[in-house]
């Protein structure tokens, strides 16, 4: 049985603890305090829920973060500086330079891994291979319901219990996306990283009161030729501004461990 550690406990948390491959257990959970007891009771009491990595007692075949960027921030370097694979959904915290420095550096001295997961987005095999050519621009966009959007900065920016119509009220680049919106850009940095970088990938951010899905278009362009990608996917029912699809990326991650020895590599 391999065993994972989670960072965090909300909707994307619980979405991927319902659906983990067989084989694979939660070992462990990061959580604040106050989530202590909920997690001893969803699981049975099996499942040890810890206020930070370093009250681990044993080695996690992985660790998963699906929490948020504060998260990456304050738990990143701890997992790796212990030599372990830390999987991130919340990628928009590399927009951090800073920080994705440190992150890479003790996963370089302590033989740690920092795994990039796709999240939201399809393509990003093609994205990283059309980056060994020579990228002239990489577009994203991003577009939401007003539901998707609240309690973020875009509430300052529309009135999104009034907008009538398709309404563009963020363009710049993917670090300045990922800065500003924590909770709702972490594809903007997951293409950036997997492509030109965060300070020429270019992001439009649009709330849409027609539509009920979270759709990504992405334009990519270079020595390879172009390609255009479209995904249109469905919010987790229990948090708007969560994809289901950057979940189901968390499990597949979960599935390598048992499918091609993830843990071993």
């Amino acid at each position: 049985m391999k065993k994972i550690m989670m960072i965090g406990f909300g909707a994307m948390a619980h979405e991927v603890m319902a659906r983990l491959p067989q084989g694979v257990s939660v070992g462990w959970i990061v959580a604040r305090p106050h989530h202590h007891q909920a997690i001893s009771q969803l699981c049975d009491g099996q499942s040890i829920p810890l206020a930070h990595p370093d009250e681990c007692q044993g080695q996690p075949d992985l660790v998963l973060e699906c929490a948020s960027q504060k998260a990456v921030n304050e738990y990143g370097e701890s997992v790796l500086n212990k030599g372990w694979k830390l999987a991130l959904i919340s990628t928009g915290a590399l927009a951090d330079a800073g920080l994705f420095y440190r992150l890479r550096q003790a996963a370089l001295q302590a033989n740690g891994e920092l795994i990039i997961l796709s999240g939201a987005v399809a393509g990003m095999d093609g994205l990283s291979a059309a980056r060994e050519g020579g990228l002239d621009n990489v577009t994203y966009i991003s577009r939401k319901s007003p539901a998707s959007w609240r309690g973020s900065p875009a509430e300052q920016r529309v009135d999104l219990d009034n907008v009538s119509q398709a309404t563009v009220f963020f363009e710049g680049s993917a670090r300045e996306a990922a800065s500003s919106f924590p909770a709702n850009a972490n594809v903007a940095a997951t293409i950036a990283l997997m492509g030109i970088g965060m300070d020429k990938t270019r992001v439009q951010m649009i709330v849409d009161p027609h539509t009920q899905k979270n759709t990504h278009k992405i334009h990519v362009a270079g020595r390879f030729g172009e390609f255009d990608i479209e995904l249109n996917g469905q919010p987790l029912a229990t948090n708007p501004k969560t994809s289901t699809l950057a979940a189901l990326s968390a499990v597949q991650i979960c599935r390598r461990l048992v499918s091609d020895g993830l843990a071993d590599e």
